[in-house]
């Protein structure tokens, strides 16, 4: 199992708060599916929510609305080959964790699949809005327990160093970035002078 350390669900937003691609798990009765998802972003703090836009064509989306929860996951650049693969193929013709050797594990608080080697996890109850989800194809989730790798996220903070791992963010056409350096500033005002020329 993925080594891993529990995560304060009031700072649950901050696995997603800078937008990486996620992968997206579901599972009814038996059947386990997993998706990518490169549009999906935290909607708030207290309780916990997330929103991820998810077709009409994929069978997650469809073991979601049986189920009522999800799961979402954050996997970096070691794990980019199997969020194409996945993302590319349907859980209708291929048993996506078999074909491609996703190792996985299950929560504590839903059924869905949590892979391995991911960065953070999240573990939702959907939270049913059928208008928006027609009209938009978009999915709100409240989350109910969250994960994080405490190699890359302690103190609810993410923590970069060199050559070690980061969250990805696909573009198109198989291309993604990388999470960058992080850096700080400041929110305080300047100080202005008395003496206005």
């Amino acid at each position: 199992m993925t080594d891993r350390l529990p995560v304060p669900l009031d700072k649950a937003y901050r696995l997603m708060n800078h937008g990486p691609t996620v992968l997206v798990s579901s599972r009814h009765g038996e059947a386990i599916n997993v998706m990518a998802a490169a549009w999906s972003m935290p909607l708030d703090f207290d309780p916990p929510k997330v929103a991820v836009v998810l077709d009409k064509s994929t069978l997650t989306r469809r073991m979601i609305e049986a189920s009522g929860e999800f799961a979402l996951m954050v996997p970096s650049r070691e794990l980019a080959q199997l969020t194409l693969q996945v993302g590319s193929t349907t859980g209708r013709e291929v048993d996506k964790f078999a074909a491609f050797g996703a190792g996985h594990w299950t929560g504590e608080q839903v059924g869905a699949p949590l892979l391995d080697g991911c960065l953070a996890w999240l573990e939702c109850r959907l939270l049913p809005e059928p208008h928006i989800q027609e009209t938009y194809d978009l999915f709100l989730g409240q989350v109910v327990a969250a994960w994080a790798d405490p190699a890359v996220f302690r103190d609810g903070h993410w923590v970069t160093t060199e050559g070690g791992p980061k969250s990805i963010h696909y573009v198109a056409g198989g291309h993604f970035f990388e999470l960058g350096e992080a850096f700080e500033a400041s929110a305080e005002l300047p100080q202005t002078s008395n003496n206005a020329g």
